[in-house]
């Protein structure tokens, strides 16, 4: 048998990772008591894919940009971003600065998330929120659900065609559109073949965490018109969204810049409205 002699990077230690920690938990918490869980508890999904199309208005009532803000403790990468990390009060700020979703880190041993940090910030705002972790089977999907997650990222890098459509239609069947992540041309042809409406560029390569906002420049024109267009990763300024927006962007998932900011709030107000004057007391979670 051959061995593949590739080192391993980040992303592939991190997938073994989450393997082992999804085994474990499956039968700890079987598919069936989610499911349970999910029908009887869970609270009504919010509408990702609608909330990531419409005007945001801010204080000043202008039109501003469609930003999923992304709530993050820490990195592989850049280790602990976010000492005072408060899910709730993260997100309430959030929200009101402008946020069109949240995105919530779940994982870890890499990112130093968890469910509850999603349960904490979902109960704390009306906009949808997202569970962002490495999704690999179908449980996973099922324990986002339960956990009341609107929507859950997909890495087509790291899932194979079948298992990309099966996590694709079964979010569908639960009334939840999964964010599909791609870094590649061949990597939107499958996502759109899976059935994805929503598909997120990251500009971040997670074999070695170099960012380049080109890669979204670069891939923006093989994303079909039909679908919902994300720029994610390595976003830093107001004149970035734009850019990407003239590009053919529809919306911009934003954490880490938003995360190491004293005053995250206020950062996100800045990105979508640059000409208004943020409060860092008003916004200071």
């Amino acid at each position: 048998m051959e061995i593949s002699s590739r080192p391993k990077t980040v992303l592939d230690r991190i997938v073994d990772a989450r393997r082992e920690s999804i085994a474990h938990r499956k039968r700890v918490l079987p598919e069936v008591a989610l499911k349970i869980a999910v029908e009887k508890k869970a609270p009504p999904t919010r509408d990702f894919a609608t909330a990531l199309l419409e005007p945001r208005d801010v204080a000043t009532g202008s039109s501003a940009f469609n930003v999923i803000a992304e709530l993050k403790k820490a990195s592989p990468s850049r280790g602990v971003i976010r000492k005072d990390y408060v899910p709730a009060a993260l997100a309430s700020a959030l929200e009101a600065a402008g946020a069109a979703a949240l995105s919530v880190l779940t994982e870890e041993d890499f990112f130093s998330g968890s469910l509850a940090h999603l349960k904490e910030a979902r109960a704390a705002v009306s906009i949808p929120v997202l569970r962002k972790d490495f999704v690999l089977d179908p449980w996973q999907v099922w324990e986002a659900r339960a956990t009341g997650a609107d929507s859950f990222l997909l890495i087509a890098a790291i899932l194979g065609d079948a298992a990309l459509r099966e996590l694709v239609e079964l979010g569908h069947s639960l009334k939840m559109e999964p964010l599909v992540e791609v870094h590649t041309r061949e990597e939107i042809t499958r996502a759109t073949d899976s059935g994805a409406c929503i598909i997120g560029v990251n500009n971040r390569d997670l074999r070695d965490f170099a960012v380049r906002l080109e890669t979204s420049l670069e891939l923006v024109e093989s994303i079909p018109e039909d679908c919902i267009a994300v720029s994610e990763s390595g976003l830093h300024s107001a004149a970035d969204l734009a850019r990407l927006r003239a590009a053919g962007f529809d919306a911009f998932l934003i954490g880490e810049h938003l995360m190491k900011q004293a005053y995250p709030a206020a950062a996100l107000q800045a990105l979508l409205e640059p000409q208004a004057a943020a409060t860092p007391g008003r916004t200071s979670a």
